[in-house]
């Protein structure tokens, strides 16, 4: 997650509705049915062995880095860090490594670890279009049209970039077949996920942000919307508030006056937490240039099938009824079924490996809720027998943490002592330590998904989130980026000259200073690097000083 809540060319300052200023930190943080996964021999919790290394610092590199830590801005803040070697196990560093910390996005790695070595990196998500019954001769769908998601982090209503209009293919698909008229209702069905819109833990002012937006198992377009403040065309005019979704109850409402061009700007933005209402209020000054703001939306399913029946409509298939969605919340046995349904129309999603890249290195919190849940959807047998007695029916974002903390006993990294609530990292309540972020970085290197992995990180001074940070170690570093308001990390790889691998993971919690942890965070990476080189063994020079 990433500082980059509001966007535009200029922004003098904004001023958020009811308490929103926690935007300006807050970051930003996407064939099921033939998934085939061996889960019986991950039921018990590995123990770690005797034969493990034990901690031995580098006292050199050890008071280099204690060094830099404590004479810091920063020194008051909590920081834990773990370095190991990919090659032998050894460790080179570690500081309050086995210390609980809230991650930030490096949770993400956890997510997208697990999901890559359970479900494979060639996974797909699929949506469909289901009817009662195939269309008369006539054309005719008498009954209702379901469009059923199943998770898909890239479902799309317009061409972006590479990916296709996937509503659009559904509804040339449909008229392919045949189909002219709708007479039921569009049905936006979401019910495939169960459990809470949102993540345990997440603040209730960061939902309006996009970073905040609600996981669904039918989402559309990211689940967000844009809104833009345009400057007056004249003078006798004010400013223009709009979305770049115009469809169904997406509203925008203006209140902006105005000003000299010597006065600031001023706006206030406020999106209600239970609906798609959007208000905007301040004051832009004269000769201004316009700024927008990536806002989350509401209740998306219902976005996905208003959406849909526009692409049906333009396509010259009508629709005589309404727009309804349906959740998981209903009696299991009238939940709706698609075994007993007829198939229409269906596209598949971009792979799970394509997907986790743009997920870590874009730090996408709306892909790591989708793949979360998507773990605890299809592979929640792994977990049933212990869940069994539980009376209350889990959410699918429960049981695919379940999932990881069983895929990391099972891989030696003890997880009962760790608290994991959401797959992105949003949550406050998240904790971990960097001893077993490190033994994650180790042990998806040892699976087939290990490639796929490490090059969904983000390059250090080339692309992600760390485009503009360490430039130095261009190729040597990959690593995901978080940062929360006071909390900063990074957890990846890091190769020295040599060609040795070192798994790595820095946390900072708790630090108020007026600059960035971020800075602190490439300094111990740079020292650590450079160190390494100097201490190879194919070098003699001494460490240099930092």
């Amino acid at each position: 997650m990433n500082n980059q809540t509001m966007r535009g060319p200029l922004l003098v300052f904004l001023l958020l509705a009811i308490g929103i200023a926690a935007a300006a930190t807050a970051l930003r943080t996407s064939t099921q049915d033939q998934t085939t996964v061996v889960a019986a021999s991950l039921k018990d919790e590995k123990k770690p062995t005797s034969s493990q290394p034990q901690p031995a610092n580098d006292s050199e590199l050890a008071r280099l880095l204690d060094q830099t830590i404590d004479g810091s801005e920063f020194a008051a803040a909590r920081w834990g860090v773990s370095v190991v070697s990919l090659k032998d196990g050894r460790t080179i560093y570690a500081r309050n490594a086995d210390s609980l910390f809230t991650p930030a996005s490096n949770m993400k790695v956890y997510t997208t670890a697990v999901a890559l070595d359970l479900l494979g990196a060639d996974y797909r998500w699929r949506t469909s279009v289901y009817a009662g019954a195939p269309a008369a001769a006539d054309g005719t769908i008498a009954g209702d049209l379901t469009l059923y998601g199943r998770g898909a982090p890239d479902l799309t209503s317009r061409p972006h970039k590479e990916i296709p209009d996937s509503l659009g293919q559904l509804a040339d698909a449909l008229y392919q077949r045949g189909v002219r008229r709708v007479l039921g209702n569009v049905i936006g069905d979401e019910s495939y996920f169960r459990g809470e819109p949102l993540g345990d833990g997440w603040q209730w002012n960061d939902v309006q942000w996009y970073f905040g937006a609600e996981p669904s198992a039918l989402s559309i377009d990211d689940n967000e919307v844009d809104v833009e403040i345009k400057p007056p065309t004249s003078k006798d005019q004010t400013p223009v508030a709009r979305l770049s979704q115009q469809q169904g109850d997406l509203e925008v409402s203006s209140d902006i006056a105005v000003v000299k061009s010597s006065e600031p700007l001023t706006v206030g933005i406020h999106r209600g937490l239970s609906d798609n209402k959007v208000q905007v209020w301040g004051e832009f000054p004269e000769g201004g240039r316009g700024f927008g703001a990536r806002l989350s939306v509401h209740n998306p399913a219902r976005l996905a099938a208003l959406l849909f029946v526009a692409a049906l409509k333009s396509r010259g298939i009508s629709v005589s009824s309404d727009v309804r969605t349906r959740n998981f919340r209903v009696p299991q046995s009238q939940r709706f079924d698609p075994a007993h349904a007829v198939e229409l129309a269906s596209v598949s999603s971009r792979t799970l490996g394509e997907v986790v890249k743009i997920t870590n290195k874009e730090s996408v919190n709306l892909n790591a809720e989708l793949i979360l849940r998507t773990l605890g959807r299809e592979l929640g047998s792994m977990v049933s027998d212990e869940e069994a007695a539980k009376k209350y029916e889990k959410g699918d974002d429960e049981t695919g943490l379940a999932i990881v903390r069983l895929w990391l006993g099972r891989n030696g990294i003890p997880a009962k002592a760790l608290a994991l609530h959401d797959g992105s990292g949003l949550s406050r309540l998240d904790l971990v330590t960097p001893a077993a972020t490190v033994g994650l970085l180790q042990a998806v290197q040892k699976t087939t998904a290990a490639a796929v992995f490490r090059d969904s990180l983000p390059k250090a001074g080339t692309d992600g989130t760390l485009a503009g940070r360490l430039n130095k170690y261009k190729d040597r570093v990959q690593a995901k980026t978080g940062t929360l308001t006071y909390d900063n990390s990074l957890s990846g790889y890091l190769t020295t000259p040599d060609g040795e691998d070192l798994a790595f993971s820095i946390m900072g919690n708790d630090h108020v200073g007026n600059g960035s942890g971020t800075r602190l965070i490439d300094t111990l990476v740079g020292i650590i690097a450079d160190y390494a080189a100097h201490t190879s063994p194919n070098s003699s020079k001494k460490p240099p000083a930092h």
